[in-house]
């Protein structure tokens, strides 16, 4: 065949093309044939302790740079991921899984190779419930068409995708691209549009309360900037969920705070409650983001925004792109003045943190230590738990600087995804809020953050086991996990050059650890808080009561 090219290098041309720079992952016998082309690619690898950690970092990386990939082997690998998958999904973050496979010869013999689970068929059905689309590379005839179309797939929806390659399919020749990857034209229907946005501008122009509230398809879809740009030409005020924390500034003269119905500062609550037009914008109603469905919102009064579909009152409107209809809204939106329109009381930034001198560390100290301790150069990694309970409160001023996991919720994510942030953003430093239950599933990933460089804080909250389990349930043994002696991981790393831990039990020493992260931009430092066991934050102190009433 000439002319040709393999159908990895394919594959790995395609990803570049998509501004992917980075591929996570764990070698193992069935994908190094690959991987021994990744080498030689512009990719760069990035080696994880194992295969669920590397999915995260993926999942991280992907949601600051718009795609992200993980390469793993057959089975004991692809299985192993198959958690991180199933979270990008649940979070519409779209991530490319690659995984090598038994060679070809094997499978048509049904030999019972090494990681094979009960068929050759099964990781693949699997993987297809978690996943927007998957395909089976085993024909250099279809991989260059099957490739274009998983990928074009996880960029436009926005999901994750799988692909499996068999191992003796690698280096297999196969045509190289015949042009650019085309992504499938995103269009709306004309005459849908230009309705929708007059019913739309109708209801705002006649509003004398209107409020948006973005969602977490802000983020997914790149919608911040023109969302921005209409909330400016508007003067609209604005609120966002948990999930959607940081899609617009927090720090503009517009922004109301964070809403979860009856968990929301009171005066974030009354004003999105009693607008008398609130426009939705990408929002999930799942359960953290409404404080445990307290949400009292009248469907009648709202204009909905979705990826799918749009309803303002009754009136369903299908075939268009939110992008188009923000764009189109614009010039029919009449004008108001801030005082016309704007936040009934704005939240406060934070107060600069002065620590009492000899005064023990609490978990409400701690948390106003860290939220005077961060600004625009950092992008903070809240952890499901007291973290992602405590963090709503925080003032994240600019926009893309707060990621959490809050709709799937699999502690241990925010460790590992902090390596994928660090190397989609390395002009800012994550900072990584977890508890010392989540931290020990992928406390590994500390190592790689530390050969990689990437001068993480990481904020460990030891208060001796599993607090959000004990607070949602009457406390139990299965709550208690091993005393670690965290602080001295990075040395354990072998990463004494890279980074460092210090151990904090009063607000003197936090304080002090917090003024060596910023003496130290180009260091890792792993400050390990001692609390007593029940101390949480008033949000996850909520959260239990709310569950525990069922």
């Amino acid at each position: 065949m000439s002319g040709t090219t393999t159908i990895s290098t394919y594959l790995l041309q395609r990803m570049h093309e998509l501004k992917l720079t980075h591929l996570f992952g764990v070698p193992g016998d069935y994908v190094l044939d690959f991987l021994d082309q990744v080498i030689e690619s512009p990719l760069e690898w990035v080696g994880t302790c194992n295969e669920l950690n590397g999915g995260y970092a993926a999942d991280g990386y992907a949601r600051m740079h718009g795609l992200g990939a993980a390469v793993v082997t057959y089975g004991v690998g692809g299985f192993s991921a198959l958690n991180a998958v199933a979270g990008a999904f649940a979070e519409m973050v779209p991530l490319v899984l690659i995984s090598g496979a038994p060679p070809l010869k094997r499978r048509a013999g049904k030999a019972l190779v090494h990681h094979l689970v009960a068929d050759y068929d099964r990781q693949l059905e699997i993987f297809r419930k978690v996943t927007v689309d998957a395909a089976l590379l085993d024909d250099p005839a279809t991989a260059p068409a099957l490739i274009d179309r998983v990928l074009a797939t996880c960029v436009t929806r926005k999901l994750p995708v799988y692909l499996e390659l068999p191992a003796d399919c690698a280096r297999a020749a196969c045509l190289p691209p015949d042009g650019p990857l085309l992504l499938p034209e995103r269009t709306s229907n004309p005459e849908s549009l230009a309705a929708c946005a007059s019913a739309i501008a109708e209801r705002l122009n006649q509003a004398q309360r209107p409020v948006l509230l973005a969602g977490i398809e802000v983020a997914r879809f790149g919608l911040g900037p023109e969302l921005l740009s209409l909330v400016e030409q508007v003067e609209l005020p604005y609120a966002v969920m948990l999930s959607s924390k940081s899609v617009l500034p927090e720090l503009h003269p517009q922004f109301i705070g964070l809403y979860q119905g009856g968990w929301s500062r009171p005066e974030v609550q009354q004003q999105v409650e009693q607008s008398d037009c609130l426009l939705s914008v990408g929002s999930w109603m799942t359960d953290l983001d409404t404080g445990i469905f307290s949400i009292r919102l009248d469907p009648e009064r709202m204009i909905e925004v979705g990826r799918d579909a749009v309803r303002v009152g009754e009136q369903l409107y299908t075939g268009l792109q939110p992008e188009d209809l923000l764009r189109g809204l614009q010039p029919l939106l009449r004008g108001r003045t801030y005082l016309e329109s704007h936040p009934v009381r704005p939240p406060v930034p934070a107060a600069p943190f002065i620590a009492q001198q000899g005064a023990p560390l609490t978990a409400a100290r701690m948390y106003a230590a860290v939220d005077s301790f961060l600004d625009d150069s950092m992008i903070l990694l809240a952890e499901p738990g007291d973290a992602f309970c405590a963090a709503p409160e925080f003032m994240i001023e600019e926009a893309e600087r707060f990621v959490v996991q809050s709709y799937y919720s699999s502690i241990g994510f925010c460790t590992p995804a902090a390596l994928g942030v660090g190397l989609a953003r390395p002009n800012c430093r994550p900072v990584v809020l977890t508890g010392d239950g989540a931290f020990q599933m992928t406390v590994q990933e500390v190592s790689t953050l530390l050969r990689q460089r990437i001068p993480a804080v990481i904020l460990l909250i030891n208060n001796d086991g599993y607090l959000v389990e004990r607070m949602l349930h009457e406390d139990g043994p299965y709550n208690d996990i091993a005393m670690w002696r965290y602080s001295g991981l990075p040395e354990l790393f072998n990463g004494t050059n890279a980074g460092s831990g210090v151990v904090v039990a009063t607000e003197e020493e936090l304080q002090q650890a917090l003024q060596r992260a910023k003496a130290e931009p180009d260091r890792l430092l792993l400050i390990e808080c001692r609390l007593d066991k029940l101390d949480a934050c008033e949000g996850l102190q909520r959260l239990g009561a709310t569950m525990r009433k069922g």
